[in-house]
């Protein structure tokens, strides 16, 4: 029973209540729709058209948050907020910290409601810090549901993501004359990191890649995915049917997928990337929150970190582990382990608080 409540709150959580919401479509045009095949798959085999998704700039800096509900709520009004601290185009890289962090957030989400806690943090450490908002898809092009409400972005089909995160990548190359960037992510970030690493032009431009909760080997949606993917793989293409309410991002999430079985057929990871993969074992969405860990392969490294390994009272779950105190502490020991090598212990409730406290 209390598996499937948080299940229930997650989900209430990341999309609020669909029928009292209103869309709003942000400051960018969509692109045209794609008919037939994109060059995307859907992971669901339907073989439907669907447009392709776009990205956005994330602008006026929002205000900092230590509650991922109080971020939300400013995001339904500010879709494009983006989250403090980041998104200075004239910041320059110091000596101390010569990568430019790329903050990446997840599925119906944006840059704003993932890193209102994070980025100022990151920025007030010395680090230039940018975010943009992929991955947008009107429910009707093949977005799902959750696009109804403000700011729920990255339903798109993560090879389209993962396109979109590349250009944002080199223009924070361009603008601040670094070679390299460090990659914070969060869910859906994970999948959409490595397909840019491995097959859309990242290798190389990368340096270390911190992920929280991400979807790096699908999710089981605590038994529901796999029961979905079961009784397609017999022949009663479930998936396909909840594809126009849940997007094609989320069908691609669902363990066993296409989408999957192309990205890691080899491996993991890519030479010369450092990982750091973080997750709680209270995480509802990322499940079993062990398949969010990575097996290092040739010339990278991989620090697997479980969130209540030494801190128990840390409760979070999938979306306040970007407001958990003990979490930015990894991110900052992960990105200067000289600077940060101290982590943080805090009681970070489910669910409903964020910042160390209720």
């Amino acid at each position: 029973m209390r598996s499937a409540l948080r299940a229930f709150i997650g989900a209430l959580c990341a999309s609020t209540t669909i029928a009292t919401a209103v869309f709003s479509g942000g400051a960018a045009t969509a692109e045209p729709p794609i008919s037939g095949d994109t060059g995307s798959s859907s992971g669901s085999g339907s073989g439907s058209a669907f447009q392709r998704s776009f990205a956005s700039d994330a602008i006026d800096q929002g205000p900092e948050m230590s509650s991922y509900l109080a971020a939300f709520g400013y995001g339904l009004l500010h879709p494009d907020a983006a989250p403090p601290g980041a998104n200075d185009w004239d910041c320059r890289p110091s000596a101390a910290h010569p990568r430019p962090v790329v903050l990446v957030h997840g599925t119906w989400l944006n840059a704003y409601d993932s890193f209102a806690y994070l980025s100022p943090q990151l920025a007030r450490a010395g680090f230039c810090v940018f975010a943009t908002n992929f991955g947008r898809l009107a429910t009707m092009g093949g977005g799902g549901l959750g696009p109804l409400i403000p700011g729920r972005y990255g339903v798109g089909a993560m090879e389209d993501s993962a396109r979109q995160l590349g250009s944002f990548v080199d223009r924070v190359l361009a603008a601040t004359g670094s070679d390299t960037v460090d990659i914070v992510g969060h869910s859906q970030a994970g999948p959409v990191s490595s397909q840019y690493l491995k097959f859309e032009g990242g290798q190389g431009k990368i340096g270390k890649v911190i992920t929280f909760g991400a979807t790096s080997h699908g999710t089981t949606l605590m038994g529901i995915a796999t029961l979905g993917r079961t009784l397609t793989s017999l022949g009663l293409n479930i998936l396909g049917l909840y594809q126009p309410l849940i997007g094609v991002a989320n069908i691609q999430q669902v363990v066993g997928s296409p989408f999957y079985d192309k990205l890691n057929a080899q491996g993991d990871t890519v030479p010369g990337v450092a990982y750091t993969s973080v997750g709680t074992r209270h995480d509802e969405i990322s499940n079993p929150y062990e398949w969010t860990f990575l097996q290092p392969g040739p010339d990278a490294t991989v620090d697997n970190i479980t969130l209540q390994e030494g801190c128990e009272q840390d409760l979070s779950d999938h979306l306040t582990i970007m407001y958990s105190p003990r979490a930015a502490s990894i991110a900052l020991r992960a990105l200067d382990p000289v600077g940060y090598p101290e982590l943080a212990c805090t009681f970070n409730p489910w669910v409903i608080g964020g910042g160390g406290k209720l």
